[in-house]
């Protein structure tokens, strides 16, 4: 059993938990151990497409994670997080409203090629370590900018303190990074408080069935190569 496995992550599971879900289902009904892995890790906020690799197809696991990618995502203005994001502890910063206007143009600063933070709460590795770990044991890595490109952000939808849109960009952009940038820019804070992932290059969302009630079958039809 090869190839690659689209799957629609739920909300509230791991990358890791989604792996388990089908290697366990591939092992219960047919008794076979085989290899399974992902291809870029989704928070367990954020929901949508996960890729993964099964079997032989493990070892090119680094080809996929480096495709561009396109979420929808959700900012809430005059508010930020310990870690970027909802499950973080929330503080309110600032009372200012921005206008449409002002939100555009900020928005428009960000398209191209630039230079992002990744968050500290994030799986990125700093001399052999988590930066998550580091931060959660209360000593977070110095995280040094990254370039990074956002190819466009479309479909804005804008009603404070909500802003959405859609985002396409390369790999290794960190959409939370993003969320806290575009407060900074307004001067009010941000966090990113949703975010579903539609497309990882060629690949889309929409062939991807929801992951959990997944079966056997499911999987041998979902199987590319």
């Amino acid at each position: 059993m090869d190839g690659v496995i689209l799957v629609d992550k739920l909300q509230g599971w791991t990358s890791h938990d989604v792996v388990a879900k089908v290697r366990g289902v591939i092992k219960s009904e047919t008794g076979q151990k085989v290899k399974v892995g992902h291809t870029g890790t989704l928070d367990p906020m954020a929901t949508g497409l996960l890729i993964l690799v099964v079997g032989s197809y493990t070892k090119r696991a680094g080809e996929f994670s480096k495709l561009d990618k396109t979420y929808e995502a959700e900012v809430t203005l005059g508010a930020v997080s310990t870690t970027a994001d909802a499950e973080g502890e929330i503080t309110q910063k600032s009372a200012h409203r921005p206008t449409e206007t002002e939100v555009k143009a900020a928005l428009n600063k960000f398209i191209g090629e630039i230079s992002q933070t990744p968050p500290a709460y994030s799986a990125i590795k700093i001399d052999g370590r988590r930066a998550y770990k580091a931060a959660r044991a209360g000593k977070p890595l110095q995280i040094e900018p990254r370039q990074v490109k956002i190819y466009e952000m479309t479909d804005v939808n804008y009603d404070y303190p909500i802003l959405k849109f859609t985002a396409k960009v390369s790999s290794g952009t960190y959409i939370r990074s993003l969320a806290e940038d575009i407060g900074q820019a307004l001067g009010t804070g941000a966090y990113l408080s949703g975010l579903r992932r539609t497309q990882v290059g060629q690949f889309n969302l929409k062939n991807a069935p929801k992951i959990e009630n997944i079966t056997r079958v499911e999987i041998s039809q979902l199987l590319q190569k």
